[in-house]
């Protein structure tokens, strides 16, 4: 029962629907990737999902509020794809000249501004050590519910901060978790500020030694994945695992048609994600090192996640 992989998902920034609502709905979108990406489904689909945005807001999300739920894609056949290597778009050049200026300078300022007042929910993680201590909790505790099991940690956008940041403390305390498949989707841990932070915390920027594989999904329109790439930023861990950079295609639309490339149904539909998730799945009873076999050789084909 314990050697069973497990999907564990890590939500993101901003207020949320009620969490039975917003679990079933990643679970949905899931399902939904996996159905029209790979032709599989899985009623009893493995997971289980930390939330948090009660720790930051009052309410849930009530449905009138929101503009952004899941709701299944027009279409049929796969998600869409990048159609080879994605260049960096204008954004990211420009905020590369930024980041070398506030490190020659010592001050984040743009970051400051950006994280202060555009993701409010970064600033109190940093500001307010109740917050960011109760978050990083409910991920550890969701670690021990699911100790032994092989883990597809799934975070997104300030999630994939939280599951960072848990990891490497874990590390120093001596625990381990069994994740076989770090997945961030949309995450900011290439913003200069972040990346400052981390160090100051954990002393370096590298894999967490937990860790059997990191895959990171962006879409080069997303704001969130502006900065270093994750893979010039983050140095292999001590087994020699690195950052695998993968960029994807969020084709999330609000119901009224417009997009949100951050969206996490969005970046849950892909086909790298979707490929993330059969591997897990398919990976059951097999033994550990012909797993990690396999995984290598989906990164040197180019089918990652």
């Amino acid at each position: 029962m314990q050697d069973r992989p497990l999907i564990l998902g890590i939500h993101g920034l901003a207020n949320k629907p009620p969490r039975e609502e917003k679990q079933a709905w990643w679970g949905q979108a899931i399902r939904e990737g996996m159905r029209r990406n790979l032709g599989r489904d899985r009623e009893d689909l493995p997971f289980d999902f930390v939330y948090w945005a009660d720790l930051r807001y009052d309410a849930p999300l009530c449905e009138t509020r929101n503009r952004e739920p899941y709701y299944a894609a027009r279409g049929r056949g796969p998600f869409p794809s990048p159609d080879g290597a994605t260049a960096p778009t204008l954004t990211d050049r420009l905020y590369r000249v930024v980041e070398w200026c506030q490190d020659r300078i010592g001050r984040q300022i743009l970051d400051d501004v950006i994280i202060e007042h555009r993701l409010d929910d970064l600033w109190g993680y940093h500001e307010d050590i109740l917050f960011r201590q109760a978050a990083r909790d409910r991920l550890r505790e969701a670690f021990e519910r699911h100790a032994g099991r092989r883990l597809l940690l799934a975070a997104h956008s300030m999630g994939s901060l939280i599951a960072y940041d848990v990891l490497r403390q874990l590390e120093r305390e001596g625990c381990r978790p069994q994740v076989s498949h770090f997945v961030t989707m949309g995450a900011p841990l290439g913003l200069s500020e972040i990346k400052h932070r981390l160090a100051a915390e954990h002393g370096d920027l590298r894999v967490p030694e937990a860790v059997a594989r990191w895959s990171n999904l962006g879409d080069r329109e997303d704001v969130a994945t502006v900065g270093t790439v994750l893979s010039e930023a983050y140095t292999p861990n001590a087994a020699g695992v690195g950052v695998v950079d993968c960029p994807v295609i969020n084709a999330y639309r609000r119901p009224k048609g417009g997009a949100n490339r951050h969206k996490s149904y969005g970046y849950l539909r892909t086909p790298e994600f979707s490929r993330a998730v059969g591997t897990l799945l398919d990976a059951q009873g097999v033994p550990r090192g012909a797993r990690e076999a396999i995984a290598r050789s989906e990164v040197s084909e180019g089918a990652s996640p």
